[in-house]
């Protein structure tokens, strides 16, 4: 079977499709990746064969000022950008890709609604991959207007309520509670686990795995906000250096890390570490809360402070905060004492940690990627 794997994101929509690519390929079947330009790297440097579909307009690196989170603004610019132009685009771009490659079947990440265009007007199965954590984001009332447009170039109905998404299987990689009950999960929905983590290999980083007294609290704002965080970092810095922990703090591949200025000897400051390599080291993390990063910790039983600023984190760090295993801080306001007391505060509670491990426990009784593949061959 010849398995197409699409995602019109960044890494947050690429990682929840590996382990199903690996598990197909596990068991003979062939599989290749169609991303945008500038995350085609990133997928070839996973192992996979991996196309472009649609452009990079809108993703040039530059700072922006930080702004209070806006969900319903943030619904508005998501439908406009990934239900019209970006679908369009993407649209373009696979049914020739279709045409050439002969997939038997296309599996898409939620918000690859152009993939999902082109596989209904050459009537291949397609399935979709959740990745939005707590739901609610992807909504008929900001998507399905410019997607209908897009719809009709290709000579295919309206669809109003987003029935394109539920047409194949609904696969999740989220552990069922952390979906926000305002938002119920279409049904049936099969879930699976993400990959195992593994042992920490990359140079100058062996430190973290490295006794110490002092618990490793790891900060990150992902990969797309650093640059619009505004002094988020130095903030958050300045209050938790002064607690006795080790702090490693990732600021993504545009960021300059030598702009955070010298640091003490308990904190240290990467561009990018795997997840997968640090968290089985971690007592608490402190994040955007962005789908991936909320994942990684609860992997691994993790609590975290989450400071949102944009897209689905205000709902997922409302999510988190309504299961315990978190608390929240206001991105504009913060202040380095409030991050610091936070901090304290989730590192001395155990309560936090019970309730990540609940999660944790429930992530783990996943079905393996391995019976999503058999799903997919039925």
């Amino acid at each position: 079977m010849r398995i197409l794997l699409t995602f019109a994101g960044g890494s947050g929509h690429l990682e929840p499709l590996v382990p199903l690519a690996r598990a197909a390929q596990a068991v003979g079947h062939t599989v290749a990746f169609v991303g945008r330009p500038w995350m085609v790297p990133k997928a070839k440097a996973l192992g996979f064969d991996t196309f472009p579909a649609g452009s990079d307009r809108g993703l040039t690196p530059v700072r922006r000022p930080l702004v209070a989170p806006d969900v319903e603004r943030e619904r508005r610019e998501f439908g406009a950008g990934f239900g019209g132009r970006i679908a369009r685009e993407r649209a373009a771009d696979i049914l020739p890709l279709c045409a050439a490659w002969r997939p038997d079947v296309l599996v898409c990440e939620e918000t690859d609604f152009g993939a999902m265009v082109a596989a209904e007007r050459l009537g291949l199965p397609h399935a979709t991959v959740l990745v939005f954590a707590a739901g609610g984001f992807a909504q008929p009332a900001f998507v399905a207007e410019p997607l209908d447009t897009v719809r009709a170039e290709h000579g295919l109905p309206p669809d109003p309520e987003l029935a394109m998404l539920t047409r194949g299987p609904v696969l999740s990689p989220f552990p069922p509670n952390l979906r926000d009950p305002r938002f119920p999960l279409p049904a049936p929905v099969q879930g699976y686990r993400v990959l195992e983590p593994e042992p920490i290999v990359e140079e100058g980083t062996t430190w973290v795995a490295a006794p110490a007294d002092a618990p490793l609290v790891y900060f990150t704002l992902g990969t797309v906000f650093p640059l619009e965080s505004g002094d988020v970092f130095q903030r958050v810095i300045a209050g938790l250096r002064e607690l006795p922990i080790r702090l490693l703090v990732t600021v993504g591949r545009d960021f300059d890390p030598a702009a955070l200025g010298p640091q003490p000897p308990n904190v240290r400051v990467e561009r990018y570490i795997p997840q997968a390599q640090l968290l089985p080291h971690c007592r608490l993390v402190v994040c955007h809360a962005g789908s991936g990063s909320l994942m990684g910790a609860l992997t691994h039983g993790l609590p975290m402070a989450l400071i949102p600023m944009g897209a689905d984190q205000p709902l997922n760090a409302a999510r988190c905060a309504a299961l315990g295993v978190a608390r929240t801080l206001d991105a504009v306001t913060l202040t380095p004492e409030a991050a610091r007391e936070t901090v304290a505060a989730l590192l001395a509670d155990g309560a936090y940690r019970q309730a990540a491990e609940r999660l944790r426990d429930e992530i783990a009784a996943l079905p393996s990627a391995a019976e999503v593949v058999r799903l997919l061959e039925q």
